[in-house]
């Protein structure tokens, strides 16, 4: 039986998250990624609540480059909202996403700006 590309990353983002809890004191870093932008939130799933959100549609984010260079900007603005908060250490879900291009971009861009994971 052949799946489509959506229902295969569906399948994939159930079996991260299926390991992966973010807590108050390490939350979950989630991405998403559509065809023209790339949006990342960090989530305590215990209390159920989005600590911090950045996007690439964001009005204060600089849009030049090409995507991938965006997406490092995103992980960048992501760090430095977090810290903000008080926030270094977090786990990453690529939300079924293969962990290239532009979700390593953004990956990179977040440790540059000073979060571990």
């Amino acid at each position: 039986m052949k799946f489509s590309k959506a229902k295969r990353r569906q399948t994939i983002r159930q079996r991260i998250r299926k390991k992966l809890r973010g807590t108050a004191n390490k939350p979950r870093v989630s991405v998403f990624r559509s065809n023209k932008d790339i949006y990342c939130q960090v989530i305590d799933d215990i209390n159920g609540v989005t600590l911090v959100a950045v996007s690439s549609r964001d009005k204060d984010l600089e849009r030049t480059g090409n995507k991938s260079e965006i997406a490092k900007k995103v992980g960048l603005a992501l760090a430095a909202k977090a810290q903000s908060k008080g926030i270094s250490d977090v786990l990453f879900d690529r939300g079924g996403y293969l962990y290239h291009g532009r979700v390593k971009a953004l990956a990179d861009g977040a440790r540059e700006g000073g979060l571990k994971f």
